[in-house]
């Protein structure tokens, strides 16, 4: 089959796109980062995300039977936001049923709300009901945290935990995270593009865990002892703030703490990975967190590659 994927010079869609040309598929990709390091060589095509040119992005799926769907931010800044996400995205599934693509396998989260305050959680809420009623074949896959060598999360607990004294939790950090390993997702997004049956699906791992639990959990697999504490909410968000302006990044938005205490990150579901993150950690714990990853500058610098953690 010929599969488009988004973002392969990335974190996911890298997995992604490997997973298929080792199963014999053709793949193009549709990416930002166009003078990022292919590291596919020849195998695969990439070509730009022509969002404002529909008909561009139209050609660029031609012969595409399926298309698997990455792409997204985690917050708002002044060079992107979750609106033009949600519309971009949009634009990228009619071009695909315009192109003829027979199926397309969306990334979204757990427990999107239309309702919702969180603008994160209702965009991909409504991104979900405009694949619903576009009219072509369709999974959806709701991940909840990704980890793996890549990962942003799991790394920079680990990294504040080595570097700091002290770890703030918000509130009382009782609130629940299923954390999928990023080859298992990516493996499950290459199966249901093969199949044709529209279904949603939460992407949870096997585990599940508190946030205080993770964050002691990787504490000890790193063999560093700190002391736990829960903070108020809005003085959790001031700290990060202050620790952004340090390493000149966005550590967490106030969205992402509210998402988290209500339990957005948590379904009662049973796990699609295998791959267990207690295990995961102890196999990396020489080089977890040993130097801090930025988001922010994952999103700006489109020319460097991802390094591993």
């Amino acid at each position: 089959m010929k599969i488009a994927v988004t973002g392969a010079f990335g974190y996911l869609g890298r997995y992604i796109a490997r997973r298929l040309l080792d199963a014999g598929h053709s793949v193009v990709t549709l990416t930002d980062s166009l003078k990022r390091e292919n590291p596919f060589g020849d195998s695969i095509r990439a070509c730009p995300f022509d969002f404002d040119q529909p008909g561009r992005l139209k050609e660029s799926l031609a012969g595409v039977d399926a298309l698997i769907n990455t792409y997204w931010v985690r917050f708002d800044h002044r060079l992107f936001t979750h609106r033009a996400a949600v519309e971009n995205t949009k634009v990228l599934f009619r071009a695909a049923k315009e192109a003829g693509v027979r199926r397309i396998v969306h990334v979204s989260i757990t427990n999107p709300d239309i309702k919702s305050a969180l603008p994160y959680f209702r965009g991909k809420a409504e991104l979900e009901s405009d694949l619903a009623s576009l009219g072509v074949s369709y999974c959806v896959l709701r991940p909840t945290v990704l980890f793996g060598k890549e990962d942003v999360l799991i790394n920079n607990i680990a990294w504040s935990l080595r570097h700091l004294p002290v770890f703030g939790v918000f509130g009382s950090g009782e609130y629940k995270l299923q954390p999928i390993h990023v080859e298992d997702l990516a493996s499950a997004a290459v199966e249901k593009a093969l199949g044709t049956r529209d279904e949603i699906i939460n992407a949870i791992g096997p585990e599940t865990f508190t946030y205080r639990e993770l964050v002691a959990m990787v504490s000890k697999a790193l063999g560093v002892k700190r002391l736990i504490i829960g903070v108020p909410p809005g003085v959790g968000y001031w700290a990060c703030r202050l620790l952004g302006m340090l390493v000149r990044d966005v550590v967490v938005t106030r969205e992402e703490i509210q998402g988290l205490m209500e339990g957005r990150l948590y379904v009662d579901a049973p796990p699609l990975g295998a791959t267990r993150l207690s295990d995961w950690i102890h196999l990396h714990q020489e080089t977890l967190g040993c130097r801090y990853t930025s988001e922010l500058a994952r999103r700006i610098d489109r020319a460097s590659s991802y390094r591993s953690n």
